[in-house]
């Protein structure tokens, strides 16, 4: 029998079947997500940060374009006066400095400073090691897939499909 014999009415109709195990996909992200967190708060708490700094500084760092306190703001959902506490930690320990490089004199840019990314990196070595060893076990066309699912996830918890919850 192939695979195409084996598909069900819903298959079909390009309607994909739910995953086999959807509890076992819930409790591995769960566990990653606890271990991510467990080495950010370890991040924060060496660099006298609050966790939400720490977002602060991976949505800078993530940015296609510069980011400014304003879209912080909104990737974080946090009040304009918490952003800027955050923004006020966050170059006070030399992690960020802010410029204004545009002709709107009013537009602020925030960077993360190149001396902080060498000591982010270093403290999250085994992550990018244990990163690293993982792939390693897959094939370049399986970690595709891994990596559509991830970004298709992502997609759906910060609510852009119809369907996805609403970012908070």
């Amino acid at each position: 029998m192939t695979r195409d014999d084996d598909r069900t009415g819903e298959e079909t109709r390009g309607e994909r079947p739910a995953p086999v195990d959807l509890q076992a996909f819930a409790v591995q992200l769960r566990r990653m997500n606890g271990e991510v967190n467990r080495l950010v708060h370890a991040f924060a708490a060496s660099q006298g940060l609050h966790p939400t700094d720490v977002q602060a500084l991976a949505a800078v760092l993530d940015a296609d374009e510069p980011m400014t306190p304003g879209r912080l703001r909104e990737h974080l959902g946090l009040t304009s006066g918490a952003v800027t506490a955050c923004v006020d930690r966050l170059e006070r320990a030399g992690h960020i400095r802010r410029s204004r490089e545009s002709s709107d004199r009013r537009v602020v840019h925030l960077h993360y400073e190149p001396g902080a990314r060498a000591t982010a990196r270093a403290f999250f070595r085994p992550l990018a090691d244990a990163s690293e060893a993982a792939t390693a076990r897959f094939t370049p066309e399986e970690l595709d897939v891994a990596l559509r699912f991830l970004t298709a996830l992502n997609e759906e918890l910060a609510g852009g499909s119809e369907n996805g919850p609403p970012r908070h």
